[in-house]
């Protein structure tokens, strides 16, 4: 099914594209999630998700098919290969006149600034997952900490929190150690083993992590709320957050795609999208002779 077609006939104030980060071959030996079919299977979470797009007329693209291998990304180069290819769909969606907002599905924001470029030339707003996690935790507390899946991805993470310009607002990045699947690894699947498990009511050796590592976050660190670096791990949020509740930490515990779903519905609603100024065009009206830091 080609993603035009998997909008709703209902009209609706919010016409949204959710875009993959990538999609990866029929038959990949590392697939975590289905990239064919019903958008909403496509969508991981999609039951928790529900209600925050009960109100929204979407549609979901699979993602640009993966240039990097047949895994998921953690690696830099990884990033940066599938932010380019799904630029493209950003333009479409954008030139196509159908949608009000994309949102950019994927933890580590791949391609998201160069896609806000493109969608202020339509003047569309872009959301993105750790862009949105973080400024909403600016929302709630002083300073944030991220719980996140690997060294690698902590990385990426890291250099994420120096973009956007939050190294200050940011206590730490702490790594529970479940890397996503990829060639080479002795365990093919632990994030989605761990998944299973916790869903089937066993004991998580990931969920303990968590746990650990968020009780740290906040005790060594200084965090007043906690993020999910990367998307994979988004079903974590709301056992973490019953979890650290019953242990009476009042911690919000956030998750990137309602943030970011959240967030394009209020640039929607305040009728904004990117700064011209912060985003210009190649031929900009006015330009500066100075920028500063």
């Amino acid at each position: 099914m080609h993603w035009d077609t998997m909008m709703s006939a209902t009209a609706s104030k919010y016409r949204f594209l959710l875009i993959q980060a990538f999609r990866l071959a029929e038959g990949a030996s590392y697939r975590m999630r289905p990239m064919e079919g019903r958008k909403e299977d496509m969508l991981l979470n999609h039951d928790r998700l529900a209600p925050f797009l009960a109100d929204v007329e979407w549609g979901l693209h699979p993602g640009a098919p993966a240039t990097h291998g047949n895994h998921p990304v953690e690696l830099r180069q990884e990033f940066l290969t599938v932010g380019a290819n799904r630029l493209p769909i950003v333009r479409e969606a954008c030139a196509s006149g159908k949608y009000n907002a994309i949102v950019l599905l994927g933890g580590g924001d791949p391609g998201f600034a160069a896609a806000r470029e493109i969608g202020r030339q339509h003047r569309i707003p872009v959301t993105a997952c750790a862009h949105a996690q973080m400024h909403v935790a600016m929302m709630l507390g002083g300073r944030f900490g991220i719980i996140d899946i690997s060294e690698a991805h902590n990385m990426h993470m890291h250099e994420l929190v120096v973009q956007y310009r939050f190294a200050e607002r940011c206590a730490s990045i702490r790594n529970i150690n479940f890397p996503l699947p990829r060639p080479g690894m002795t365990e093919p699947f632990p994030v989605q083993d761990e998944k299973a498990r916790a869903e089937r009511g066993e004991p998580s050796a990931m969920v303990e992590a968590a746990v650990r590592e968020s009780i740290a976050a906040i005790e060594e660190d200084g965090a007043e709320v906690l993020i999910i670096g990367c998307s994979a791990a988004y079903w974590l949020q709301p056992i973490l957050q019953e979890r650290l509740e019953a242990l009476g930490w009042e911690v919000p515990v956030l998750e990137g795609y309602r943030c970011a779903i959240e967030q394009a519905k209020l640039l929607v609603d305040l009728g904004l999208d990117a700064s011209g100024l912060a985003f210009p065009s190649d031929q900009p009206r006015q330009w500066r002779r100075k920028k500063l830091f």
